[in-house]
Formats: C-alpha cells, sequence, structure tokens
C-alpha cells in the first residue's frame, strides 16, 4: 500500500464497495439498492468516496437542497479509523457543499457518539436540538448539529 489516499464523486462501479463500507459501519446498513437511488433518482444527492490503491475504504453522502447541505452518511472501514480521514472527509464534503452553493450544513449524530461529535465540533459544527428515539435499531436520540459555511 502507498498511503496516498485519493478523494473522488462516488461512481456506480464504487456502490458494492461502499456497501461493504456501510455494512462493517453501521448497524441497520442502507441495501445496495438505496445507494443505486441516490445515485440515479436522488437529484439532491452528492456522495464522495475516499480509497487506496483502488479500493473504496470509506465514503460520504448529502443532500444539497437550496443553499443547505444535510449529511446522510460518513463512513470509515474500521481497519482505516484513528487515521483522520473521517475529518479529511467532512472537510472534502463541507468544500464540495460550499462549491456547489450551500451556506450552511447539518447533521444527526447518535447522542452517544462522542468520538463523531468532537469531530464535528472541531469542524465548527454547533449544536442545535435533540430528535427523540431516531435511530430505528434501539430508538436512541439523534444531537442535531449544524455549521455555517
Amino acid at each position: 500500500m502507498n498511503g496516498t489516499y485519493v478523494f473522488r464523486f462516488m461512481r456506480e462501479e464504487d456502490i458494492n464497495q461502499v456497501y461493504e463500507v456501510e455494512k462493517a459501519s453501521f448497524t441497520t446498513p442502507w441495501s445496495i439498492e438505496a445507494f443505486y437511488n441516490e445515485l440515479y433518482n436522488n437529484k439532491f444527492a452528492v456522495y464522495i468516496v475516499v480509497e487506496q490503491d483502488h479500493r473504496v475504504i470509506g465514503y460520504s453522502g448529502m443532500w444539497l437542497v437550496i443553499d443547505e447541505a444535510h449529511v446522510t452518511n460518513v463512513a470509515i472501514l474500521p481497519e482505516y479509523r484513528g487515521r483522520k480521514l473521517g475529518e479529511a472527509m467532512m472537510r472534502k464534503l463541507m468544500a464540495v457543499a460550499r462549491e456547489m452553493g450551500a451556506k450552511s450544513m447539518t447533521l444527526e449524530v447518535r447522542v452517544t457518539n462522542e468520538v463523531a461529535q468532537s469531530l464535528y465540533r472541531k469542524l465548527g459544527f454547533q449544536n442545535g436540538g435533540i430528535r427523540k428515539n431516531y435511530y430505528s435499531d434501539n430508538q436512541e436520540d439523534a444531537l442535531v448539529m449544524w455549521v455555517n459555511l
């Protein structure tokens, strides 16, 4: 492995690898069909992958509606975590959102996910409220966070 990470827009041929990242990252993963739908049917969706040696090791997505970006997913394969790739992915997503005209960005994060919350705060996100019973797997609350871009 050469250690070089490449960030780029997601393509159809990435979907199977993105799905593997998804399954390794979430207790209730999206289906492969959901990713096809995002790429081909959701005009608001923008997805980015990070790859190393032509292997997708992480991805992130957002819906860009008028001037607001809503983060849908951020995931890195477990064996690549702790290398600041999540931060780099979020910075890239924020830059793309800005380039596409977004003035703000929002996301939901599990109230117990302090690692992610810490990253988002580092990037300027602030607490915006709580969505009760947001996560379907265990009815955990979500913390809504936002940042001006």
